[in-house]
């Protein structure tokens, strides 16, 4: 089955869900960047988490950002995410492997560290809206439910869970519970009574859940509704085009510097790793531009 989100409702309206499946994202990112099980399983969590926040915002045009920057031995990761459902992301050191929390736990926290989460929205203004916290676990979904409420004042529970070993990505997704200004509080009591008895969400998954059955398993007893159903995949939008653009904002001296060396160069994306080769004959018309 391929990757997808859906956006539902409860109680009311008073609740807004998000939940996502998106194994073949992460397993695309895996491929990419050939991520140790950790980093595959820290970026497949933010993937999934920039998916989900990418379908709140409103514009054809909007991105979101997610970015870690940390002292633990990643150093950190970033990932940008559409309203469309497309997601790119990379780790700034994709082959860090720490140990075990448990058996079966990769323990994502030790190899972030301590850092800083930043979101992003770029909506079209002359400046983006720049979100921050500290990291609180490293774990990801506990940083981002914090985020949601310190930053944005919107209580959330936020669960991501990426399952995979050194064969590959077994199963990714998540979900995104947030409560409106109008909530009960009976609701609410009820609502983080039923997060503390769920199972997590690799379990979910690993026993062949869909985002609507997890949602199904949360919410039922608030009257989930299922609102919309939203296709999502790894998709970078460089091209060669691009990166000249990007090469010709260095100045002219380390242009002509490669030039004067008389060898082609190669560039590589950061977010998908695809690699665009430039001619000297390519660089000096990046040169005359």
């Amino acid at each position: 089955m391929s990757d997808y989100i859906v956006r539902a409702t409860a109680c009311d309206d008073s609740i807004r869900a998000f939940a996502i499946t998106s194994k073949e994202t992460v397993s695309t990112a895996l491929k990419k960047h050939e991520t140790s099980p950790v980093m595959t399983a820290a970026l497949g969590r933010l993937m999934s988490a920039g998916l989900m926040m990418g379908t709140m915002m409103k514009g054809d045009r909007d991105l979101l950002t997610l970015q870690i920057v940390c002292d633990g031995p990643a150093k950190g990761l970033t990932v940008t995410a559409d309203s469309h459902g497309h997601v790119k992301g990379y780790v700034n050191h994709p082959n860090v492997d720490v140990p075990l929390k448990y058996a079966g736990k990769l323990d994502v926290g030790v190899a972030l560290g301590n850092g800083v989460l930043s979101v992003i929205r770029d909506m079209g203004l002359k400046e983006p809206y720049v979100g921050q916290c500290n990291l609180q676990t490293g774990e990801i979904a506990e940083d981002l439910t914090y985020y949601f409420a310190a930053s944005e004042q919107v209580p959330s529970s936020v669960g991501l869970g990426v399952l995979c070993d050194h064969e590959g990505v077994r199963q990714a997704g998540g979900f995104i519970i947030q409560l409106m200004p109008f909530t009960p509080d009976d609701v609410i009591d009820r609502l983080e009574a039923r997060l503390k008895e769920i199972d997590t969400v690799t379990n979910m998954l690993d026993k062949g859940m869909t985002p609507e059955e997890m949602l199904q398993e949360i919410l039922g007893d608030f009257g989930v509704q299922i609102n919309e159903t939203i296709p999502c995949c790894f998709q970078c939008d460089c091209s060669k085009e691009k990166i000249s653009s990007a090469l010709a904002t260095l100045n002219k001296k380390d242009l002509q510097d490669m030039i004067e060396d008389g060898e082609d160069i190669e560039v590589n994306c950061h977010f998908c790793n695809s690699a665009y080769q430039f001619t000297v004959e390519d660089l000096k018309e990046i040169l005359k531009k």
